[in-house]
């Protein structure tokens, strides 16, 4: 049965960073996931984790000037000595919080540079991390983003990511499947997770349009919950949505999903 994860980079984003492990707490997540928990020492994240008794399930290795338009930097030829530092950090914190794998965003496919070049960079990189993630026992994800929230970004299909994936050759190199983003880019849903199941690491989902809770928009989440469940999927559902209004008001959807993951279960 899958099991659910805050995302706290997009729930509860009123109050500050840290303030938000016990708001995920009191609105009945165990499970929590963060984009870059780089802005605040690992020790202080693990404390309150400890003291919400909440587990961290992910987080994303760094990725570039995120405030300045940046979403990743592993595919940028002139970035390799950068991304390898942050491949250090990623794998400190992983650590010191518990997290048994890291997300890699590609970033978006910089102008003037061969085609050839960005995907050589980036399936370099993606085999120098996931032979430092292997020693520290950790897994590495690629996540395919959609061209419409960010133009350029050079992963954009869940075709391209198992192709890299089969080039760089790593066993502990999975596919993060955010339903939304591949919604977007090429539909065939209930499909493809079917059919890649096995190399599924990670889910993430919200709606479309709009990014916000499952339920309000077009994609069945009815469907594909249940659809995940028959089809054997055990891992997490980090929920990384933009809630229309408050991230509790918001929450019916998540004990509907619960309540008919437990009837079909």
């Amino acid at each position: 049965m899958p099991r659910f994860a805050a995302n706290l980079s997009m729930l509860f984003t009123e109050v500050p960073m840290l303030e938000r492990f016990e708001r995920a707490a009191r609105a009945g997540f165990s499970t929590v996931e963060l984009q870059f928990p780089y802005e605040a020492p690992a020790l202080s994240i693990r404390d309150r984790l400890v003291a919400n008794r909440l587990t961290m399930v992910l987080h994303n290795l760094p990725a570039g000037n995120w405030a300045g338009g940046e979403r990743g930097i592993a595919c940028l030829p002139d970035r390799v000595e950068e991304f390898r530092a942050g491949v250090a950090q990623a794998i400190d914190y992983a650590r010191i919080l518990g997290v048994k794998q890291l997300n890699c965003l590609a970033g978006k496919a910089p102008a003037g540079v061969a085609e050839a070049l960005v995907r050589q960079t980036f399936v370099d990189n993606l085999k120098y991390a996931a032979a430092a993630l292997k020693e520290a026992g950790l897994k590495l994800l690629i996540e395919p983003v959609n061209t419409y929230d960010v133009p350029g970004f050079w992963l954009n299909t869940s075709a391209l990511a198992l192709s890299v994936m089969d080039e760089v050759g790593a066993d502990n190199l999975f596919l993060q499947y955010d339903v939304y983003h591949m919604q977007r880019s090429e539909g065939e849903l209930g499909a493809t997770l079917g059919k890649h199941l096995a190399r599924i690491g990670h889910i993430q989902v919200a709606d479309n349009p709009g990014r916000n809770e499952p339920g309000t928009g077009e994609i069945n989440y009815n469907f594909l919950f249940d659809h995940l469940d028959k089809i054997g999927y055990k891992g997490y559902v980090g929920c990384e949505y933009k809630p229309a209004t408050t991230t509790e008001a918001g929450l019916a959807w998540l004990e509907k999903a619960r309540r008919q993951l437990r009837a079909i279960t």
